[in-house]
């Protein structure tokens, strides 16, 4: 039977952090996209949690951690709160495993406290350029910037701009999307801003310790910076999950575990 899901709440520096857990051994932390939850993990959770400790984190300011004062979200503040979890529940050395917005927290907490990240799997990671960074942080994000209205037409619009990039027919992936989605508020729009400010080529130059690169092959954004990804990265292993699209996590999850769990093995 795979081990049971469990819920936790513990308090750092910056407030009130909530993770969900399953599993023993080794710990795995897990790295959600925005404007997602530890939900995005649902149903890899147990998968990894049959040979590990797996644990599923809220950014700060999603699901059910408080959100830091608006001015002060960044890649580095979130990844500050990272290393606050780690001491809070007493792991001195972890495997990061992050997803889209999940993974560039996990490049910087890999490059920031080497001596705590053991590993680092980078699924579907953004890969900047400059100038595009400069128009995304200044301007509209690219998904999930819709205003909010009275009559609730901007539920349907964000529905319709996230069905582009998910399974078509799928309702269940774009409910729990949605649901997190709300929960956020502001932040899920904001959430792509502060990645489009953040620098992602001079983050992987500071990563020394084993990567994989996770590659979707049906995800529009990332997976075609994947091969200027892996030529920053010569280190790395690179896996690709054919049909994988945005949600890759919940769409695929035995896929997913299965890609973390041989990497991590071959450690």
């Amino acid at each position: 039977m795979p081990p049971r899901v469990t819920r936790h709440f513990v308090d750092v520096p910056q407030g009130t952090i909530h993770y969900a857990a399953a599993g023993e051994g080794d710990p795995v932390l897990l790295l959600h996209q925005t404007p997602r939850s530890w939900d995005e993990y649902r149903d890899v959770l147990p998968l990894l949690g049959r040979t590990r400790r797996a644990i599923a984190m809220d950014t700060i300011g999603f699901g059910d951690s408080v959100p830091l004062p608006p001015a002060d979200d960044s890649i580095e503040a979130w990844s500050e709160v990272v290393l606050a979890l780690l001491d809070a529940v007493e792991i001195e050395r972890i495997d990061l495993v992050g997803h889209h917005t999940g993974a560039v927290i996990a490049m910087e907490t890999a490059g920031r406290a080497p001596d705590r990240v053991r590993s680092v799997v980078l699924s579907s990671s953004p890969f900047y350029e400059p100038e595009a960074r400069a128009a995304e942080a200044a301007g509209r994000a690219v998904v999930d910037d819709v205003e909010q209205r009275p009559d609730g037409s901007h539920l349907l619009e964000l529905w319709r701009i996230r069905a582009a990039f998910y399974p078509e027919g799928n309702v269940d992936l774009l409910e729990r999307f949605i649901v997190d989605a709300l929960r956020a508020g502001l932040p899920a729009a904001e959430g792509h801003r502060v990645v489009a400010r953040y620098d992602t080529q001079d983050a992987v130059r500071r990563i020394s310790c084993p990567v994989l690169l996770i590659g979707a092959t049906a995800d529009p954004y990332a997976y075609p910076v994947l091969a200027d990804l892996r030529a920053a990265l010569p280190h790395a292993e690179v896996t690709e999950i054919e049909g994988g699209m945005v949600p890759l996590p919940d769409q695929l999850p035995e896929e997913f575990a299965a890609a973390v769990e041989r990497f991590l093995e071959r450690l």
